[in-house]
């Protein structure tokens, strides 16, 4: 028997508001979500320092990921695991490492494509520039100029008559923002502007994690407000949804498992480093939690057989201009909850028993949820899941929010889906 449904909670999606507009990169979103779990009570881990068993919440950064826990009362040394995985990185456009160019009287910043970027949407918007300044001392400065620095410009229509027909544009030729006016071009000017930015002296920053940012705030649409747009809801808002439902449970008392987040870096260009889904940092983490309780091989075996992953991410809402596009009967709707994804060549992990444990959380937070599939003509795309899944040898289920503009500078999804996901992932991780 469902319990009742949630009574919507527009506080939780102004919170996300928040949280997308202070996040312009991975490194600024960990940072925010460890402040967030800091004043629900965790406690920062240093990796290279001995960690203890003691109960209680915990959380490590590396990069642009996050790995929380809360270890409950009691808790033995193979007590399962419930983990949800998201991923912090988002497509856009990032600072190659001699940045300084120009030309025709143009100061421009040399960038890179990142991940599968809607290039389009970049054009004609006013950008700002955010990262991480790496020090000679080997520490960390957070920056971001948020204002307007930076702007893409489309070429004007009476140049290209048939732009309509079809927008053609070249990743190197076209992308590369101007930011000023000028011939001459000088070695360093970026990055001194940076530092000033960032109050470091420029003689100090011995690299840099730089990408832009659309400066648009996340917004309520519709007559009724019923929609949300913003940025980097692809996949910051599960991280969100993550953090508030880790922070929820640690107060909840007898867990049964220990629940997890862990959002990842890399995952719009393949998980393969040290801070992605395909690098050792999850089961390092799960490993020494495991050993610091006590445990050994046969406990991390135990606790792993028993431990269930929800890889949140969001996928695509029917779209009504592109319908076709769609499988002709699955059709997830913006406002009709999370969505289970699945795949069966495995681009998806879902598998029947993944989607019994999704069930099963929804029904008893009282969340609707839907399946999305893909057309059978259109490559479908993928996630952390299967990575974990193959990695970790970890039961894993694809889930997320359905929203339209997937990879675009701006998204739009229903104004209550993330506060359904939350629900639903604390019924989880309960």
């Amino acid at each position: 028997m469902s319990s009742s449904p949630p009574r919507f909670d527009r506080g939780h999606t102004d919170d996300l508001m928040t949280f997308l507009a202070d996040s312009p990169t991975p490194y600024h979103a960990v940072a925010n979500a460890g402040e967030r779990l800091e004043k629900a009570g965790f406690q920062k881990l240093d990796e290279t320092a001995a960690w203890d068993g003691t109960s209680g919440g915990k959380y490590v950064i590396r990069g642009g990921a996050i790995i929380a826990w809360y270890v409950p009362e009691g808790a033995g040394p193979h007590t399962p695991f419930r983990i949800i995985g998201a991923h912090t990185d988002s497509p856009n456009l990032r600072v190659k490492p001699q940045p300084d160019m120009g030309a025709h009287g143009w100061r421009q910043v040399a960038v890179e494509t990142y991940g599968g970027t809607l290039l389009n949407t970049w054009l004609d918007r006013d950008l700002g520039l955010s990262g991480r300044l790496t020090l000679r001392d080997g520490s960390h400065r957070l920056v971001s100029v948020d204002r307007p620095l930076l702007r893409v410009p489309q070429l004007a229509i009476h140049l290209d008559r048939q732009v309509n027909e079809g927008l053609k544009l070249d990743r190197q030729r076209h992308m590369q923002p101007i930011w000023g006016l000028g011939d001459d071009v000088h070695e360093g000017d970026l990055i001194r502007f940076v530092a000033d930015e960032a109050e470091v002296p420029a003689a100090d920053v011995a690299g840099w994690d730089l990408m832009v940012h659309a400066l648009e705030a996340p917004a309520y649409l519709g007559r009724d407000r019923e929609l949300l747009a913003g940025p980097r809801m692809d996949n910051l808002l599960s991280v969100h949804a993550g953090v508030a439902a880790l922070g929820a449970v640690s107060t909840a008392g007898d867990l049964e498992f220990i629940p997890v987040l862990a959002a990842f870096d890399h995952e719009e260009n393949g998980s393969e480093s040290d801070t992605g889904a395909q690098g050792p940092l999850l089961g390092a983490v799960l490993e020494r939690s495991v050993f610091a309780r006590g445990g050994g091989y046969e406990d991390r075996a135990r606790s792993f057989a028993g431990t269930v992953c929800l890889s949140s991410d969001t996928g695509h809402a029917v779209h009504p201009n592109y319908a076709e596009r769609h499988d002709p009967t699955h059709h997830p709707r913006a406002g009709g909850g999370p969505i289970l994804k699945v795949n069966v060549n495995q681009r998806y992990a879902t598998d029947g028993s993944g989607r019994a444990v999704f069930a099963a959380a929804c029904e008893k937070a009282g969340v609707p949820w839907q399946t999305f599939v893909s057309n059978n003509d259109m490559p479908c795309g993928t996630t952390i899941g299967p990575i974990t899944a193959a990695r970790h040898g970890i039961r894993t289920v694809d889930i997320g929010v359905a929203i339209l503009s997937m990879h675009s500078a701006r998204e739009l999804c229903a104004a209550d889906d993330p506060f359904l996901l939350a629900n639903a992932l604390v019924a989880f991780l309960k």
